[in-house]
C-alpha cells in the first residue's frame, strides 16, 4: 500500500464510519479498486476505525467527562445507569468476536465484492424501514432497547453492513429519540473498537502489516480528521431524519459491487 492509498483509504474510513453507508464496504471497495489484497490489510482497517473512535471521543468529551465523572460517585445514578446500558449493549458484539473471530478476518480482503454489495443492500433495506416505518421517536433508551441495538451492531461486523445505519435504524424503529440514538450509538462502538486496537497492539499484529509506519500514520490522521467532521454532521442528519438518502445511495453502490465490481 502507498502513502496515497492510505490517504485515500483514510478519507474514505473517516467521511463513511459515521454515515450510514458502511465504512468497511467502502474500504473493501478502495481495496478492490487499488488491487489491495491479503489478511493483513485487516489491520489497516483496524487502525483507521481506531482513528475514527478517537474523533468520536473527541466530539463526546463532554458527555464522555459526564459519564466518568458521575461513575467515581460510586453509586448508581444516570451515568452509571447509562454506562450500564452501554456495557449491555456490547454483549452481543463480543460473543460475535470471540466466537467467529477467524471467520470475520476471512471476509476482509478486497475480492469479496457480490458479499459487500449484498450487504449494502441489506442496509440500504434497513434505512428504508426508519422513512416508511415512522415512528414518534419520544421514548428514551431501555436495557431492552440496548440490546436490540447491540444485536444490530454485532450483524455490522459484515463488511456492507452500516454500524451507525444498522444502529441508528434499530433505535428509531424502536421509538428511541433520535439525538439519543445517535449518541449512543456513537458511544457504544468506543470500547469495543478501541480493545480491538489495545490487544493488536499487545500482540505485535500492527508490526507485521508489511506497511511503512509513515503509511499508517497517514491513514490513521486522514481517518481522525474527516471522521471528527463527518461525526457532527451525522448527529445533524439524524435529527432530521433523512436516512432515506443513503438508503438509495447504499443501494446504489451496492448494486455497482453486484455487478461492476465482483
Amino acid at each position: 500500500m502507498e502513502w496515497f492509498e492510505a490517504l485515500i483509504l483514510g478519507l474514505v474510513q473517516g467521511l463513511t464510519e459515521f454515515l450510514p453507508v458502511s465504512s468497511s464496504a467502502h474500504l473493501e471497495i478502495g481495496k478492490n479498486l487499488f488491487g489491495i489484497n491479503g489478511e493483513n490489510n485487516l489491520y489497516f482497517s483496524i487502525l483507521v476505525h481506531g482513528a475514527t473512535v478517537l474523533s468520536t471521543i473527541v466530539v463526546f468529551r463532554k458527555e464522555i467527562f459526564k459519564l466518568i465523572q458521575g461513575s467515581l460517585k460510586f453509586k448508581y445514578n444516570e451515568e452509571t445507569d447509562y454506562i450500564a446500558k452501554i456495557i449491555v449493549s456490547m454483549i452481543p458484539v463480543m460473543i460475535v468476536g470471540l466466537l467467529f473471530k477467524d471467520q470475520i478476518k476471512s471476509l476482509f480482503g478486497g475480492d469479496n465484492m457480490f458479499f459487500v454489495g449484498s450487504m449494502l443492500l441489506v442496509t440500504a433495506l434497513l434505512l428504508s424501514f426508519t422513512f416508511f416505518f415512522r415512528r414518534s421517536n419520544t421514548k428514551k433508551i431501555g436495557f431492552i432497547d440496548a440490546f436490540i441495538i447491540g444485536i444490530a451492531q454485532a450483524f455490522a461486523v459484515f463488511p456492507g453492513i452500516s454500524r451507525s445505519g444498522a444502529t441508528i435504524a434499530t433505535g428509531l424503529l424502536l421509538g428511541n429519540q433520535k439525538a439519543e440514538v445517535a449518541k449512543f450509538s456513537f458511544l457504544m462502538v468506543l470500547i469495543p473498537i478501541l480493545g480491538e486496537n489495545f490487544l493488536d497492539l499487545l500482540g505485535g499484529e500492527f508490526s507485521n502489516t508489511g506497511l511503512p509506519i509513515s503509511t499508517m500514520i497517514i491513514g490513521f490522521l486522514s481517518a481522525f480528521i474527516t471522521g471528527w467532521v463527518a461525526c457532527k454532521i451525522m448527529i445533524n442528519i439524524v435529527k432530521k431524519g433523512k436516512l432515506i438518502w443513503f438508503a438509495a445511495y447504499c443501494l446504489i453502490v451496492g448494486l455497482v459491487s453486484i455487478f461492476l465490481l465482483s
